[in-house]
């Protein structure tokens, strides 16, 4: 007997463990719609890891000197009427449903507010990743304002991870990226590397769209899990839309769809909010496959090339080791660069390998027996284990079996 298509790929992705995303509190019921009337604004919770990630995108660039951390965001954020807001959110070109509630009210004014110079780099590190998320959605048919996803997940930091051990700007578990034919060992992360991540990311995506057919579901179930939301279906007696499934999901599931829908806004309408892109300039890129072992210092010191650069253009690489020699790798370079390197590939190789690449090939073990306690070598001994001490006794006994008289010593 041959099981459906989705029952199969349910299955698989009921076993998936997706990042958890921190619950954003809000106070009332989920029925309730905005009225119009201006609401305070709740405390809100940050989603799980967006804090630090958006931290640690700071920290990376700060590094290579091509962010400027000063920069500020102070412009005055006027205030737009919940009909302006309803009225925007109908004019963009979407395929995906979104609609407008208190909950998407309160993350909108929580970016354009609490978070705008957080807004402003995820403006500028956007001219960078979007475009690579466009590609694979439109090459998928799939819905092009889910380019913004990774908004909320990693902030757009490539080398994020959350507590939950999830990881990349699409903040996927080692398990699922494994599914998706993603790379993690010790020196590769696959899940780092936005052209990779991406593609992965895209086809767990439309794996999830094929069980439930609603684009609500899917986000839903990619910030919870299936169970989780198949969980929630069955509780609220087979519904199988988002708001009417609403109370029955995780808290943190709660507010993904209307903070979805905010960063869908805020990104579209930003100038309306009086926000621009942060000073970032990152570089254009080519790419090149090495089937040799190479470390991104060598590159660095040869081609006269900042390191903290080539790890932004590589973060896939955890310790600066491209693992060529055991399947061919893809290393992106600054476009001025990548000829330079091809011409130079030997010379750059070789360059600092012995000092660079540790890891011994061959190793002789010692034959000799060294005195932890006086630090001279005793020849001629044997050795044997006593409850863990290593016990050595002379072997100049006489032939007629007396010993010596050189004593024993224990060795710890």
């Amino acid at each position: 007997m041959r099981f459906p298509f989705n029952c199969f790929i349910l299955t698989l992705l009921t076993m998936i463990s997706v990042n958890s995303f921190a619950q954003i509190s809000v106070k009332n019921s989920p029925d309730t719609l905005h009225n119009g009337a201006k609401k305070q604004l709740e405390s809100l919770v940050m989603p799980e890891g967006l804090d630090m990630s958006f931290n640690g995108l700071l920290n990376q660039w700060y590094e290579k000197k091509n962010i400027n951390t000063s920069f500020t965001e102070d412009s005055v954020n006027p205030y737009v009427s919940d009909s302006t807001v309803i009225k925007r959110l109908s004019k963009l070109p979407t395929i995906m449903e979104l609609p407008f509630n208190e909950h998407v009210r309160k993350c909108i004014d929580f970016y354009t507010g609490q978070r705008r110079k957080q807004v402003s780099y995820m403006l500028a590190m956007g001219q960078y990743y979007l475009p690579i998320f466009e590609d694979q959605l439109i090459a998928n048919k799939l819905p092009n304002e889910l380019k913004y996803l990774p908004i909320i997940e990693s902030a757009l930091n490539p080398t994020a991870y959350s507590r939950a051990g999830a990881g990349g700007l699409w903040q996927l578990m080692v398990s699922t990226g494994r599914i998706y034919g993603l790379q993690v060992n010790s020196l590769i992360d696959e899940r780092m590397d936005p052209y990779k991540a991406t593609i992965a990311a895209t086809r767990y995506l439309k794996d999830l769209y094929r069980i439930y057919g609603d684009w609500n579901l899917v986000i839903a179930a990619y910030n919870c899990g299936p169970g989780n939301v198949n969980k929630a279906i069955r509780r609220s007696g087979g519904k199988r839309d988002y708001w009417q499934i609403y109370p029955y999901l995780p808290g943190e599931t709660r507010n993904y769809v209307p903070i979805f829908i905010a960063a869908n806004y805020v990104m579209n309408y930003y100038k309306e909010h009086n926000l621009n892109a942060a000073p970032v300039c990152l570089p254009m890129s080519d790419t090149i496959i090495v089937k040799e072992k190479v470390h991104l210092m060598q590159i660095a010191d040869l081609m006269n090339l900042p390191i903290t650069e080539l790890r932004t253009l590589n973060p896939q690489y955890r310790q600066d080791v491209v693992p060529g020699n055991f399947s061919p790798c893809a290393i992106r370079l600054p476009l001025d660069a990548a000829s330079s390197f091809l011409q130079n590939k030997d010379k750059i190789v070789a360059y600092r390998a012995g000092e660079l690449f540790t890891n011994r090939l061959l190793v002789e073990p010692s034959e000799k027996i060294y005195s932890s306690s006086s630090r001279h070598k005793v020849k001629g001994s044997k050795s044997r284990r006593r409850g863990g001490a290593a016990v050595h006794s002379s072997s100049s006994k006489k032939k007629s079996g007396k010993s010596s008289g050189t004593k024993r010593k224990k060795h710890r």
